[in-house]
C-alpha cells in the first residue's frame, strides 16, 4: 500500500539532543552529590522516557527502573529544572532533516511526531527549533495512557489522519519504534546514525543511513 504519511521519533532521529540531556542529568547528579557520567553512558539510557532516564542516570545502570522513591523524585525535580533551562543549548538537527521535512511538507504529506519524551519538553523544544508547525499530530510520552512500544500512539496518529496502518511509515532509531509499528500494523524504518545499537537486528522493514532516504518511500 502507498505511504500517505510519516511518523517520526524525535531524539536520535530528527535531532541529536544527547549533549543537553547529559548536561541536565549530570547537573541533577551533582545536586545530589554524585559524580558525572560520561555522555556516551547517558546516551545508552535514552529512549524510554524521562522517568527511565532519571532512574538510570541516578543509579548509573541501564537496568534501573523508576519506582518513584524520594531520591528518584528529587532527581527528577532537579533534572526538570536543568533540562527546561537549556533544551536546545547544544541540540542540533541531524544532516538533511530540515530539508527533507520541508520537502515532505511541500508535497503535502501529513507528518507526526511520536516520541517517548514528555510533552513538557517536547513541545517547547519543537518550538525553539522552529519546526512545531511542520507537524499535524504530536504525540509525546505522556500525551496518552501508553507510550512506545505500545501501538497506542501510532493508532492515535492513524485515527487523527484517517489512514490505514499500512499507509503510515514510522521512522525512528530504536527497538521501541519497531515494536510500536509492528503492533499497530505499520511499516517501520530505522536510521543507522541514531542512539540505537545493532539497528539491523531490530526487525525494521528498512534501515537507512541518511535521513533524506525517507523520500524514497513516496510515490
Amino acid at each position: 500500500m502507498t505511504i500517505r504519511a510519516f511518523a517520526f521519533d524525535l531524539d536520535g532521529t530528527l535531532v541529536d539532543s544527547i549533549a543537553d540531556l547529559a548536561r541536565a542529568a549530570n547537573a541533577a547528579r551533582a545536586d545530589l552529590g554524585l559524580p558525572p557520567l560520561a555522555e556516551e553512558v547517558v546516551q545508552g539510557f535514552v529512549g524510554d522516557g524521562a522517568a527511565s532516564l532519571v532512574a538510570r542516570t541516578l543509579a548509573g545502570e541501564h537496568d534501573a527502573n523508576w519506582h518513584g522513591t524520594p531520591q528518584q523524585q528529587q532527581a527528577m525535580e532537579r533534572f526538570d529544572v536543568h533540562y527546561k533551562a537549556g533544551l536546545t543549548i547544544a541540540t542540533r538537527f541531524y544532516p538533511e532533516v530540515q530539508e527533507t521535512l520541508h520537502s515532505l511538507h511541500e508535497l503535502e504529506y501529513p507528518l507526526a511526531i511520536v516520541t517517548n519524551k514528555p510533552e513538557r519538553y517536547t513541545l517547547p523544544l519543537l518550538r525553539e527549533l522552529g519546526i512545531s508547525e511542520r507537524f499535524d499530530v504530536i504525540v509525546a510520552g505522556d500525551t496518552l495512557a501508553e507510550k512506545k512500544p505500545s501501538p497506542l500512539p501510532l493508532q492515535h496518529v492513524l485515527d487523527k489522519l484517517g489512514l490505514a496502518p499500512a499507509q503510515l511509515l514510522m521512522v525512528g532509531d530504536s527497538k521501541n519504534d519497531v515494536l510500536a509499528a509492528k503492533a499497530a500494523g505499520a511499516p517501520s524504518v530505522l536510521v543507522s546514525y541514531g542512539y540505537g545499537q545493532d539497528v539491523h537486528e531490530m526487525g525494521a522493514d528498512h534501515v537507512i543511513r541518511f535521513f533524506s532516504e525517507v523520500l524514497e518511500f513516496i510515490d
